[in-house]
């Protein structure tokens, strides 16, 4: 091995165009090479680098991590449009707990949160990091990772203490610590992740897959002629339970719905299929079961509006594009971006539980938002006909 090639690569991979193994032309700068199996342009169709028609240089190097929980990675999406449109060719790399709700085709390397991801991380070097997790694993892997520039947050070195990398992330770190802070707030969070990456937000949507391409059924779904489906997602998760709406006020909502020329389809997963089926028994409302994810998210894609409380529902809804009615009572509703499409509703009194995972009035505020609220909310965001 030696040549001017392999001497230029052992210097800077980045700057050499084309490099010569044995006389064998490789472009490790291409979006395509793996380096440690054939890419796809070579297995499918043959191609070589020497003579590739479809070779396609990387700009600009991006490690993005957003770890979890699923809602917040799917909200993180819009910043794909940005960095595309910033850095026209670059490679975006992301480091996630969740790799099968990202979308496939528009991230170049999706990667699993785990010892070996991180160990190969810190191995490389990148243009641009970005950690917007204060987790204290995400925050040490952006203190060791290597990069040009990096924005969000790392980890204090002598205390272990999750930390702002520069000023930009100041805002969003100072609301997450101090309750005060953020129930001020008025800025939503996808504003609020674009100006700690030095960003003004222009209304960038989500990034997602409707999965319309996997042939789901969907034929015992109420048709048309029943009128617009509202998809009813009725859990809230285990940890914020003061968002829950009891079932008397769901049936009510279903009825009313039923009433005004909608067809109500119930949505949720196991931890909602025993209401679901009790509400179902209760209104004759369409109940198809629970799904695998990518199913539920193309089941969600068949409905006209979704009735919802702060969950990943919710962020499905809106990164779908659906009329998204959102109920809300424990968190800031500046918080939430629906993008012009439905509405936030919330109950006739003030709730005083902000964050809180249990009511400290003994009954939720919950059960001061009537369905009625909700089903005009409907009527205005998703019109008949």
């Amino acid at each position: 091995m030696g040549g001017a090639g392999y001497f230029c690569f052992l210097i800077s991979p980045a700057s050499c165009v084309s490099e010569f193994l044995h006389d064998v032309s490789v472009r490790p700068d291409c979006r395509h090479f793996r380096g440690d199996l054939p890419c796809r342009p070579n297995k499918e169709h043959g191609y070589t680098c020497a003579e590739c028609p479809v070779y396609a240089p990387v700009t600009k190097r991006v490690l993005l991590i957003k770890l979890g929980a699923i809602g917040d990675v799917i909200r993180t999406t819009p910043l794909l449009r940005r960095l595309r449109a910033e850095h026209p060719g670059c490679f975006i790399t992301w480091l996630t707990l969740t790799p099968a709700i990202l979308p496939q085709r528009e991230v170049d390397e999706i990667l699993k949160f785990d010892y070996a991801s991180a160990l190969q991380l810190q191995a490389r070097r990148f243009d641009i990091a970005i950690n917007l997790d204060k987790e204290k694993e995400a925050c040490a892997l952006l203190l060791n990772v290597r990069a040009d520039a990096k924005f969000g947050y790392t980890l204090r070195e002598y205390d272990g203490v999750p930390w702002p990398v520069n000023g930009l992330a100041d805002h969003k770190f100072l609301t997450g610590v101090f309750d005060q802070l953020s129930l001020a707030n008025t800025k939503p969070y996808v504003q609020e992740i674009f100006e700690l990456c030095g960003f003004d937000f222009r209304g960038e949507e989500y990034v997602f897959d409707t999965h319309d391409d996997k042939g789901y059924d969907w034929s015992a779904l109420p048709p048309a002629a029943q009128g617009p489906r509202i998809g009813l997602n009725t859990g809230c998760g285990d940890r914020w339970t003061t968002r829950l709406w009891s079932t008397e006020k769901w049936i009510e909502l279903i009825e009313g719905l039923q009433a005004g020329g909608y067809a109500p389809v119930l949505l949720g997963g196991e931890a909602e299929h025993p209401r679901n089926l009790e509400l179902q028994a209760a209104t004759g409302a369409a109940y198809l079961g629970t799904f695998p994810l990518p199913q539920f998210i193309n089941l969600m894609h068949q409905m006209q509006g979704i009735v919802t409380q702060v969950t990943m529902g919710m962020h499905i809804s809106i990164a779908l594009g659906k009329p998204t009615i959102l109920m809300n009572n424990i968190f800031n509703p500046h918080e939430f971006d629906l993008y012009g499409r439905g509405q936030l509703v919330g109950p006739n009194r003030q709730c005083v539980c902000f964050y809180r995972g249990t009511c400290k009035l003994g009954t939720s505020c919950m059960e001061d938002l009537p369905a009625a609220k909700v089903l005009q909310a409907v009527r205005e965001s998703v019109p008949l006909g």
